[in-house]
């Protein structure tokens, strides 16, 4: 059962709209490969609106997703990609309904 997830929210710089897609694309196989990360979902909001959500079973599988590459790839493409920082805010699951 997922207890911890993330919400983040990406707004697009002018223009930017398509790479942010892409780079929310790429991020699938880099989340494929994160173990403790088994839900995952890149989001288009709104024209330049995106988000990702993602749920883990512990603490330790969000801090570890925080602290891995699609974290560290998001860093350092923000200042080009994004109008603003993402925001990131941390949730607990209440209940969730997954594939087995």
């Amino acid at each position: 059962m997922v207890k911890n997830a993330l919400f983040v929210r990406l707004e697009a710089k002018p223009g930017k709209e398509k790479e942010v897609a892409e780079f929310l694309q790429a991020g699938f196989s880099l989340a494929q490969q994160e173990s403790g990360t088994p839900v995952w979902f890149a989001l288009q909001l709104g024209p330049s609106t995106f988000g990702v959500f993602d749920a883990f079973a512990d603490e330790a599988g969000r801090q570890a997703h925080l602290n891995g590459p699609i974290a560290q790839a998001l860093g350092a493409n923000a200042p080009k990609l994004l109008a603003h920082a993402p925001s990131i805010e941390r949730i607990d699951v209440l209940a969730a309904k997954l594939p087995r």
